[in-house]
């Protein structure tokens, strides 16, 4: 049966948002949140035009019971959808739902046809490509016929208006879709090139300065030690029966150990640490450590307590590297969620404290051999027992408190006097 209605002009329809649909399945992001808005909103104003234009027309039917009561329904699933915004299943569902009672309402009265255009944006975003594509085919086929029923004679814009217009909407979406898994595709392809031509160039120059230390070690100081070697058995050969070329030989085996030490410093201070690079102080070098190994669940903070004293440059070396085997052991061993770094500077006395919130353990005795943080390995450079012999050198001191399960704090202190013993 016809209704006299007039024919309502159909709302433009807009795209989907490409990274919120079906195409892209995953968490609903702040847009997918605002385009849900918009189609809730879109499909009851075009509900509520629909049904004041039933009312004005056609008060008296005995179906407006039917449709007033469809009409409330469809608008309260679909904002307690939008409301509740809950997994994808239960957004088919709520589809499903929507979907039926507009069925039943377009055939009682075709002018709620147009409701029609949110629930083809609501299907595309919800539904797999063939099953959105089979569902919007049925809905622009039965909005035609619901246009035709309106008509009072035969109009192709009746035939071909919905039609098109959901074509237009399904193309426009597939397409920004796929465009956007292609994009997201190109940059995961370029943060792993990225990360792969890193850890390549890192591991060659790891290999370059391998090469290059090697190079160092055996001109200077190999060469000497071998030098040294000789002329001490030379001298143990001779001592009874030269003694004076013997002497001769200890004296420049001598002078080849002192040119060997001035070598090896001057390797010692090749490889400080990078962050003291380039003159640049202790405070500033904690602070960057700091920031570097704020990551993976541990928070880094940095503090610094006096005056901005310039460190002697062992010892300001000796602390930075007492900072990272700390926090090497923090990350590796205490499942601390923060650390602080505090860095005390007094007239004659620097320390470094390195507090963590982690599991603790038990404090070692002073002169103990064992290590309390897990590496038994001194070699290694991370261990209690390395860092205390890195402070001795420079006659300063490490103090251990730690509880278990109260965290850990370790104080490093050096002296600043004039006689603070250099590294050797």
């Amino acid at each position: 049966m016809r209704h006299p209605d007039d024919h309502p002009q159909p709302p433009s329809a807009s795209p989907a948002s490409p990274a919120s649909g079906a195409f892209a399945p995953g968490a609903q992001t702040r847009d997918d949140r605002l385009l849900s808005a918009l189609l809730t909103t879109a499909f009851v104003v075009l509900l509520a035009g629909a049904l004041l234009r039933y009312v004005l027309k056609h008060g008296d039917s005995d179906r407006l019971p039917w449709i007033v009561g469809l009409s409330v329904v469809l608008a309260v699933v679909q904002v307690a959808g939008q409301a509740r915004s809950g997994s994808r299943r239960a957004g088919r569902v709520r589809l499903a739902v929507v979907v039926a009672c507009w069925v039943v309402v377009v055939l009682l009265a075709p002018s709620f046809a147009w409701c029609a255009v949110p629930l083809i944006h609501t299907a595309l975003r919800l539904l797999p490509t063939r099953s959105a594509v089979a569902l919007v085919t049925a809905l622009a086929t039965l909005v035609v016929l619901a246009e035709l029923r309106l008509a009072d004679g035969f109009d192709p814009n009746h035939l071909l208006l919905p039609p098109v217009v959901a074509a237009l909407a399904t193309g426009v979406f597939v397409y920004l879709t796929r465009e956007a898994t292609r994009r997201q595709h190109l940059i995961d392809d370029l943060v792993r090139t990225r990360r792969e031509l890193a850890a390549t160039e890192r591991r060659e120059g790891t290999l370059a300065e391998r090469q290059r230390l090697s190079r160092e070690i055996h001109d200077s100081l190999a060469q000497g030690l071998s030098s040294q070697n000789m002329l001490l058995q030379a001298a143990d050969r001779q001592w009874d029966t030269d003694p004076q070329a013997a002497r001769t030989h200890l004296r420049t085996a001598a002078s080849i150990a002192a040119h060997g030490l001035t070598e090896a410093r001057r390797l010692v201070h090749d490889l400080a640490p990078a962050d003291l690079a380039e003159g640049a102080g202790l405070a500033q070098a904690l602070a960057t450590l700091a920031a570097r190994e704020s990551r993976d669940g541990l928070t880094v903070r940095f503090h610094a307590e006096g005056p901005d004293t310039h460190l002697p440059d062992q010892v300001a070396s000796a602390l930075l590297r007492t900072a990272q085997g700390a926090l090497a052991n923090i990350r590796e061993h205490s499942g601390a969620r923060t650390a602080a770094l505090t860095l005390t500077c007094l007239d004659d006395t620097v320390a470094l404290d390195v507090a963590d919130d982690g599991r603790g353990f038990p404090a070692p005795e002073p002169g103990g051999t064992r290590d309390p943080l897990g590496d038994p390995d001194p070699l290694r450079g991370h261990g209690l027992p390395a860092i205390r012999a890195r402070l001795r050198q420079l006659g300063g001191t490490l103090a251990v408190e730690s509880t278990p399960g109260e965290g850990a704090v370790l104080t490093a202190t050096i002296p600043l006097t004039p006689a603070t013993p250099p590294a050797p």
